[in-house]
């Protein structure tokens, strides 16, 4: 696939191929969705967030230029090169997501483990509450939503949690036999742009809504003796350092972790395993915690850190809206609106319930709260709004706590609800 313009004497003046043009959308992407992002209505904006909308735009106009009927004819029959369009867009999507959750690990690291040990009935509680009632709302607008069968609410499911995991256990349960097995991926593509700006925006709106000091929510998530005592000890010692960024040892960290999340367990019909999201994130908390194994650092400048994990947000951002956005208008148009505001609601209702819980019956801090939520509801976007307006990354350790749990249960659930 190549664009082709202006042919004098037989050759082509613009020649563009098809890496190309992959290349010159992502960063076409990120400069519409930057400056979309500054837009901001009482306070409230979607930053990088609308890196997302932007992708969902292009995405649809990939669909329409490689639609057998009406795309362009020339990229329509070249296969191998549309196959490769969507392959460069997904490894775009894979490798953001590596950057982001290695990170965000590697950030919070130091503070997680203690959090934990402070908070972890809570987080295990809220994961467990908000993966029940999606599932809760999910079983009931099967069982009662004319002409609805569970493939396709599971989908809608998957989607509203923006969980890969239970997209694929989905499938998995079903089986490619089924005469429904198309409709799971049908209602994961209507229900995930929602899954993604509705968490993003509601973990933006609730401190606008609360009046909160953001300073003093800030502080109580920073512990007192925030790695000092260590360094203390490190200052008498020569340590290590592979190079001068560490970023030597953010790539061990990324190989690290890419192996662990491709350890399956064996779990109900199927298998579970990390993924290059639980994988790496995991990996990253261990080295940023300890930050050390012997006189060998495994500390990654604090600046590289900051700035992998906004382009991780971005590329991976920019990837998932390319992928959804290439069919979201043409099967919102088959399917009808109404498949939008069910898969609404198995994000708003977990969303609200998981909220109210954490605040009233377990009283977590508000930070602590929004990031469980981020980590509950498997949002990967949602949590670098949060870092973003919240000023700090320590609300990623509420993440991590909750993230795993959330991935288990929701898996579970999908498998699960496939027998309605």
């Amino acid at each position: 696939m190549n664009l082709k313009l202006f042919e004098v004497a037989g050759t082509h003046i613009f020649n563009m191929s098809a890496i190309t043009i992959v290349l010159f959308f992502v960063f076409a992407i990120v400069v519409v969705g930057y400056l979309l992002g500054k837009i901001s209505v009482k306070g409230v904006s979607l930053g990088t967030a609308a890196i997302f909308l932007v992708a969902l735009f292009v995405g649809h106009f990939k669909g329409v230029a490689f639609d057998p009927e009406s795309g362009i004819q020339a990229w329509v029959n070249d296969v191998e090169s549309a196959d490769a369009v969507d392959f460069y867009f997904k490894l775009v999507q894979n490798f953001g997501l590596i950057l982001f959750v290695t990170s965000v690990g590697l950030i919070a690291g130091p503070t997680f483990f203690k959090n934990l040990k402070k908070n972890a009935k809570s987080y295990v509680l809220i994961g467990a509450v908000i993966i029940a009632s999606g599932a809760a709302v999910c079983a009931v607008i099967t069982l009662l939503v004319p002409n609805m069968n569970s493939a396709m609410s599971v989908g809608l499911l998957s989607g509203a949690l923006t969980s890969t995991p239970a997209f694929a256990a989905a499938q998995e349960a079903i089986g490619e036999a089924s005469p429904v097995y198309s409709e799971i991926a049908v209602g994961h593509a209507i229900a995930y742009p929602f899954g993604v700006i509705g968490v993003v925006l509601f973990v933006q709106i609730v401190p606008k809504v609360m009046k909160a000091n953001m300073a003093e929510e800030r502080a109580k998530l920073t512990p007192v003796d925030s790695g000092k005592v260590e360094e203390s000890v490190l200052a008498g010692k020569k340590m290590f350092h592979m190079d001068h960024l560490g970023l030597s040892v953010f790539a061990l960290a990324v190989i690290c972790g890419t192996v662990v999340g491709c350890i399956n367990i064996p779990l109900g019909a199927g298998s579970f395993n990390l993924g290059t999201t639980g994988g790496p994130l995991i990996v990253g908390l261990i080295f940023g915690h300890f930050g050390r194994i012997g006189r060998f650092s495994l500390k990654v400048d604090k600046h590289l850190l900051e700035t992998f994990q906004e382009w991780g947000l971005v590329l991976f951002l920019i990837g998932a809206g390319v992928d959804g956005g290439a069919g979201f208008v043409s099967t919102l148009e088959k399917y009808g609106p109404m498949l939008f505001v069910w898969g609404a609601l198995m994000t708003i209702i977990p969303m609200f319930i998981g909220f109210f819980l954490a605040k009233s019956a377990l009283k977590l801090s508000l930070f602590n709260n929004l990031g469980a939520i981020t980590g509950g509801m498997t949002s990967t976007p949602a949590l670098g709004a949060l870092i973003s307006s919240s000023g700090t990354p320590n609300v990623a350790t509420a993440y991590a706590a909750t993230y795993p749990v959330a991935l288990v249960l929701v898996v579970l659930a999908s498998q699960f609800l496939t027998y309605l």
